[in-house]
């Protein structure tokens, strides 16, 4: 069909959608106000039933209500979280899935040769949710009555005081051997498949010092518990604990090695969505029945920035590295 309308009046139309279509990606792109439009999928690297899971279990209402849309848990297992990292990465930066991030991505790094995505680079970070310490425990009935006792033994029998942790390559097989290194002992390091092969060995004398974090063994310890507590690897002792001294008051000066978890979404993300993501992250955490619920399971709420996320994820795999090249780990 003939156009018959005057040439004026087809150009200012034409020049009108021209506008217009320029404008749609702009607007295709999520606001801070605009966001979220649909459910949130937050993904999770291992099952159902550990800390990190009830943690997102536990903020994912709160979120909802202050979101205005479903926040989703899903978990995809893998080792060192991979599977789930690489699914997130991959996701449109549009804010609607995250990332529950945790220290395995700082030893991931470390640990493997490769990795299908850039653990900083491929993430925008949120904020992190908690931290927890990692637990030096001995038997009940065991000679070592702190970290110092501990490192005089090795020193004196070379070879002959062993230390455990789970799973080679977790933060805390590393940590392990970061504590190995900075005592400068020979040691031989047990790993165990589960936290509760870990505890039976401590507790039996198998192994004269364990590694694990707090929350999984917070029930493990107290009057009457099967293992006794060390020292604790973080800057200052835990509240819900406060007679368990930190390793730099046991015996082992500048002794660090914590584990945390936070969240992540795909680079990429809007400014503004991760403004309100952190700012309702923030707001959870800080909410007293959440944050006593942490406390509870042996996390630290840590309720913080973006930038303190990332510097976390930086450091962290900074160190896990030269933990695996002094230590003399075979990377996987």
């Amino acid at each position: 069909m003939i156009n018959r309308q005057p040439r004026s009046v087809r150009r200012r139309t034409l020049l009108a959608g021209a506008a217009s279509a320029a404008a749609l990606p702009a607007l295709a792109q999520p606001s801070g106000a605009a966001w979220p439009t649909r459910p949130i999928r937050w993904i999770l690297g291992f099952a159902p039933g550990g800390a990190g899971d009830i943690t997102a279990r536990l903020m994912a209402p709160r979120l909802q209500a202050i979101l205005g849309q479903p926040v989703l848990i899903e978990n995809r297992p893998s080792a060192g979280g991979i599977v789930a990292a690489e699914g997130v990465a991959r996701s449109e930066p549009d804010g609607h899935t995250l990332l529950l991030v945790t220290s395995t991505s700082s030893t991931a790094v470390a640990f493997y040769k490769t990795l299908p995505f850039d653990t900083e680079r491929d993430f925008a970070p949120v904020g992190l949710i908690s931290t927890f310490g990692h637990v030096l425990m001995t038997a009940p009935n065991s000679p070592y009555r702190n970290l110092s006792d501990v490192i005089a033994a090795a020193k004196a029998r070379p070879g002959t005081v062993n230390i455990a942790s789970i799973a080679v390559g977790t933060a805390q097989h590393l940590s392990a051997e970061l504590f190995r290194v900075m005592a400068g002992i020979e040691t031989v390091t047990v790993t165990y498949r589960s936290t509760p092969d870990l505890v039976n060995a401590v507790a039996a004398g198998e192994v004269a010092v364990g590694f694990e974090t707090l929350p999984p063994i917070l029930g493990q310890l107290g009057a009457g518990a099967r293992v006794r507590a060390l020292a604790i690897s973080a800057p200052q002792r835990f509240a819900g604990l406060p007679e368990i001294p930190t390793a730099e008051e046991a015996g082992l000066a500048g002794y660090l090695a914590g584990s945390w978890n936070g969240v992540q979404a795909p680079a990429r993300t809007p400014p503004a969505v991760i403004a309100r993501l952190n700012a309702a992250i923030n707001q959870v955490v800080a909410e007293p029945e959440i944050r006593n619920r942490l406390m509870e399971m042996g996390l630290q709420p840590s309720p913080g920035t973006p930038d303190a996320l990332q510097k976390r994820l930086v450091d962290d795999t900074a160190l896990w590295t030269r933990v695996v090249s002094e230590a003399r780990i075979e990377r996987q």
